[in-house]
């Protein structure tokens, strides 16, 4: 396990906006297909994040089949569930990678600072802190990433493309099963054996930190009590 804490401010640059041009439309690609065009185009400078959800364990799968020297990052908030601990050196294990981590401050830290129990008082503070700003540390050393990403996650997610310029970190993003629906992505976990989070058998459809994550459809399960959807780190 690589952990990473805390990365030199680079010097600020001014950012051109890349032409669509550069790189196809990739919507009439399957997975594999754009799989195969991110590693043909951006490896080994290409990070793929690892939320150990089970689209993580999917693309996974299929990326160390097309790439074994394939790159995984996560953030780790300290405030996972343990499953999903469990399930990340499950991974490691059965395809012989390394996971590098990324992280903020320690739980300590954010309690002397900010207070105690900042996700329930601020959560997007408390997102910022341990998934964004880490998040923007990993992204700052690679011109294209991966995410799970699904267009029938929740409604923020309906348009999302499988290749596009990320304005928000300044790179190439691709998701790769962008168009999958909840029964592919299950059809493909048990058609290839692959390990996946056991919360997923236990009602949460989306799995993050402890304290923010409880058993609900979609996204439903997320901050529940909030109308906070998301964490920040897509956009």
């Amino acid at each position: 396990m690589q952990t990473h804490t805390k990365a030199p401010i680079p010097e600020q640059q001014v950012e051109v906006r890349p032409e669509a041009s550069q790189h196809p439309d990739l919507e009439e690609r399957d997975a594999q297909g754009v799989l195969e065009y991110m590693v043909e185009h951006f490896h080994p400078r290409l990070y793929v994040a690892c939320s150990f959800q089970k689209e993580a364990s999917v693309i996974m799968d299929m990326l160390v089949k097309i790439e074994p020297a394939a790159r995984f990052f996560t953030l780790d908030t300290h405030v996972l569930f343990p499953e999903t601990y469990a399930v990340w050196k499950q991974l490691e294990d059965r395809y012989g990678i390394t996971v590098e981590v990324y992280q903020g401050i320690s739980i300590q830290r954010q309690a002397a600072v900010h207070g105690d129990e900042l996700w329930n008082r601020d959560p997007d503070a408390c997102c910022g802190i341990r998934k964004v700003a880490p998040m923007d540390e990993a992204l700052s050393k690679v011109d294209a990433w991966m995410s799970g990403l699904r267009r029938d996650q929740s409604p923020t997610r309906a348009n999302t493309p499988k290749l596009a310029w990320d304005d928000k970190h300044g790179l190439w993003k691709a998701n790769p099963l962008a168009d999958w629906s909840e029964k592919d992505v299950w059809t493909y976990l048990f058609e290839n054996d692959v390990p996946y989070n056991p919360l997923h058998d236990r009602g949460y459809d989306s799995i993050g930190c402890t304290h923010c994550t409880r058993p609900g459809a979609a996204r439903e399960g997320r901050w529940t009590g909030d109308d906070k959807t998301e964490c920040g780190i897509h956009g």
